[in-house]
C-alpha cells in the first residue's frame, strides 16, 4: 500500500511526499487483457465523467505527490496493462502548484530481486547532504507477497524533476524477522531524526488482531533495527499506510517538519478490514519510543480524515508556505467490469492542508488555497430563505460576472451547469426546537443513522444541497446536515451524510451512504458547507473542516450541461441561507494526461 512525504526545497529534515497506495492488493490478472464487454452502459464511459480538477493520470490505478528544487512530484502505483490492481511501477507526474500536472516516465520499476515481484508504497526523506532517500515496499518472491524493505536514491539529485532513481546493491534494507506476518509488513513512513538516531514507521499486523506501528533505528540510514517494542499497537486488524508527525500548538494554522519536536502528535494508520483511514491525537515519549493517545479509548472509537471514500493517504510538510498537506486516494464506487471499459480507476482527493483544531481533540481540514485558482464564473445567493419542504435551484447568467440572487428574487435566467463547481454556503437555523430526539443506540455508528435518516427522510431539522442533480430531480446526490436535540443537557448532535442513494438509475453501481458527526455548538443555528463537486466526485467539508466526506457518483442524466445545483430543506423549520457562492471550477492547463 502507500505512503507519501514531501521533499523539500531545504536541509536535511525535509520530507518527501509519496503517496503509493490504494487499491487492494488483490490480482486481477485474469482481467489484464480482457476487452471491455458491450453492455457496459454509455454513460458510465462518457468522459464528462472523468474528473475534471482531480488528478488522475491517463489511465488505470493512481495514488500520491511530492515537492524538491521548485516542483511538486507525484509518485502513484500504476498497472500499465489495465485498470485493475497488479504490475505495479511508480509512475510520476510533476508540478509547480499541486494543481496543474505534467506526466513523465516511471520513476521505480521491478527490477533488483528484492523488488522483482512488485514495487509498493513508501516514502522518502531529505538526507543531511540533501539527498532524497526513498524507502518502499518490494516483493521478492513469485506467488506470495513476501514484503521487504528497500532503498532508492535520484540518479541525479541536481535534476529538479527527479527522472531516474537508482537502487543500491545493500538492498533489503529491512526485512520480516522470525515470527512476524510475512505477508502483512509493509509502507514505511518518512524518516524523523531524534538524538543520533533516524526512526521509521512499518505497518504490519501481529496474530489475527492487533495492528502495529513497528519501529526502526539508523545511525545511518543504511542499516536499520528493529526495536523491541512497536511504537504503538491495538486489537483494529492490519496498519497499512501509517503516518506519524507533528503538530502546532491547537489552533495554529502553521505546520511542522516531522523532525521537529512537538507536545502533540498524529497516528494515523488505514485499516485493511474497513478501508477507511484513522487517526489520533497524543503524546510521543523519545525516551521510552512510545505514543499514547489522548483518548484512552481512541484506538478504538478513532477520529477519522474523511467519512467516505478516503484511504491510503499521506501527509507532508511544504516548507516553502509552512503547512502540513494531506493527501489521499479514492477508488471507484462501480464494478471492476465498468473500471476497464473506461480504462481508469481511483483519483486523488484535493489536497488538504491539516491542523490541530482549538480544542486540541482533532484535525481541521481545507482544500488549499491554489484550488482557488482554478474559479471562474460565479453566482451569489445572500438572505434567502427555504421554507420547510421547500427548495431551489441555483441559477445564474452564462457570463463571467458575479452578480446576487436576492431573497425571494431569483433571476430568470439560463441555469448554471455544476458539474464542476466549488460551492460555498452559511446556513442559520431558526427552530431548533424542532429537531428529533438523538437515539444514543448511533452514538458509534454514524453512517448507519444515515442510512436511517437519509436525505428524503422528511422532519426535525435537515438541510443541504443536492448537486449534480438531473432538472426533474430523477437524479441527484445529497450533502447535508441533521440536527438532533441534545442528550443530558448536552450540546445538540449534529451529523453531516452524503446521499447518493439516488445519485444514478445507472444499474449495478455501489452508492453507499457515508456520514460522520459533527463536533459543533449549532445552539446559534449558524453552520457551514464547503463542496467541491468534480463530474463524479463530490468532496465536502463541513463546518469549516471539521468533518469531510468524499464521494464517487455516476449519474446518468446529470452529466455535462444537464448537472444543477439545489438547496433543499426537508425540516420543520425555516432555513436562511446567509450566503452562498458557487463557482464553475476550470479544468487544470495539464492534468496528467
Amino acid at each position: 500500500m502507500a505512503s507519501h512525504q514531501l521533499l523539500a526545497l531545504a536541509p536535511w529534515a525535509l520530507l518527501l511526499l509519496l503517496q503509493l497506495a490504494g487499491a487492494s492488493h488483490v490480482v486481477h490478472r485474469s482481467l489484464e487483457a480482457e476487452q471491455a464487454p458491450s453492455s457496459v452502459p454509455a454513460s458510465i464511459v462518457s468522459p464528462l465523467l472523468r474528473t475534471g480538477y482531480h488528478f488522475q493520470p491517463p489511465m488505470n490505478w493512481i495514488n500520491g505527490p511530492m515537492y524538491y528544487k521548485g516542483w511538486y512530484h507525484l509518485f502513484y502505483q500504476y498497472n500499465p496493462k489495465g485498470a485493475v490492481w497488479g504490475n505495479i511501477v511508480w509512475a510520476h507526474s510533476v508540478s509547480r502548484d499541486l494543481i496543474n500536472w505534467i506526466a513523465l516516465e516511471p520513476a521505480i520499476k521491478p527490477d533488483i530481486p528484492s523488488d522483482q515481484y512488485g514495487c509498493w508504497s513508501g516514502s522518502a526523506t531529505i538526507l543531511p547532504d540533501g539527498t532524497p532517500a526513498i524507502l518502499y515496499t518490494g516483493i521478492d518472491r513469485p506467488n506470495i507477497n513476501y514484503q521487504v524493505q528497500n532503498i532508492a536514491f535520484p540518479k541525479n539529485k541536481s535534476d529538479p524533476l527527479l527522472r531516474e532513481w537508482v537502487k543500491p546493491t545493500y538492498n533489503p534494507v529491512a526485512t520480516p524477522e522470525p515470527g512476524m506476518n510475512v505477508t502483512q509488513f509493509r509502507d514505511p513512513t518518512t524518516a524523523w531524526y531524534v538524538d543520533g538516531h533516524w526512526r521509521m514507521l512499518v505497518g504490519g499486523l501481529k496474530g489475527d488482531r492487533r495492528g502495529v506501528a513497528y519501529l526502526y533505528r539508523s545511525r545511518d540510514f543504511k542499516t536499520w533495527v528493529r526495536a523491541k517494542h512497536p511504537l504503538h499497537s491495538a486489537l483494529t486488524g492490519m496498519w497499512e499506510c501509517p503516518d506519524f508527525f507533528p503538530l502546532q500548538a491547537p489552533g495554529l494554522q502553521g505546520g511542522l517538519d516531522t523532525s521537529v519536536p512537538s507536545g502533540k502528535y498524529v497516528l494515523k494508520n488505514s485499516l485493511d478490514l474497513t478501508r477507511y483511514d484513522y487517526y489520533t491525537v497524543g503524546t510521543y515519549n523519545k525516551v521510552t519510543e512510545r505514543y499514547v493517545p489522548d483518548n484512552p479509548a481512541g484506538d478504538y472509537h478513532r477520529l477519522r480524515y474523511d467519512y467516505g471514500n478516503f484511504y491510503a493517504s499521506k501527509t507532508f510538510f511544504d516548507p516553502v508556505k509552512h503547512r502540513r498537506i494531506l493527501l489521499g486516494w479514492a477508488n471507484e464506487s462501480d464494478s471492476v467490469t465498468y473500471d476497464k471499459a473506461k480504462g481508469w480507476a481511483g483519483i486523488h482527493a484535493i489536497p488538504r492542508k491539516l491542523w490541530l483544531d482549538p480544542s486540541g481533540k482533532q484535525l481541521l481540514q481545507w482544500p488549499i488555497e491554489e484550488l482557488e485558482t482554478l474559479r471562474g464564473k460565479s453566482v451569489s445567493v445572500r438572505e434567502k430563505v427555504v421554507k420547510p419542504g421547500e427548495h431551489f435551484q441555483v441559477t445564474g447568467l452564462g457570463t463571467y460576472q458575479q452578480f446576487i440572487l436576492e431573497d425571494s428574487k431569483l433571476e430568470e435566467s439560463h441555469p448554471f451547469y455544476l458539474y464542476q463547481a466549488d460551492v460555498e454556503v452559511s446556513f442559520k437555523v431558526s427552530g431548533l426546537e424542532k429537531a428529533e430526539a438523538f437515539d444514543p443506540a448511533f452514538t458509534d455508528d454514524a453512517e448507519k443513522l444515515c442510512g436511517v435518516k437519509g436525505a428524503d427522510v422528511k422532519g426535525g431539522v435537515v438541510f443541504g444541497l443536492w448537486v449534480l442533480a438531473s432538472g426533474g430531480l430523477e437524479e441527484k446526490t445529497a450533502v447535508f446536515f441533521r440536527v438532533f436535540k441534545a442528550g443530558y443537557g448536552g450540546k445538540p448532535v449534529v451529523l453531516m451524510c452524503t446521499d447518493p442513494t439516488k445519485s444514478s438509475l445507472s444499474p449495478n453501481l455501489y452508492k453507499p451512504t457515508f456520514a460522520g458527526f459533527v463536533d459543533t455548538d449549532i445552539s446559534s443555528g449558524k453552520i457551514s458547507l464547503r463542496s467541491l463537486i468534480d463530474r463524479s466526485v463530490v468532496e465536502s467539508f463541513g463546518a469549516g473542516g471539521k468533518t469531510c466526506i468524499l464521494s464517487r457518483v455516476y449519474p446518468s442524466m446529470a452529466i455535462g450541461d444537464k448537472a444543477h445545483l439545489y438547496v433543499f430543506n426537508n425540516g420543520e423549520a425555516d432555513i436562511r441561507i446567509s450566503h452562498l457562492t458557487a463557482w464553475e471550477m476550470k479544468k487544470p492547463l495539464m492534468n496528467g494526461a
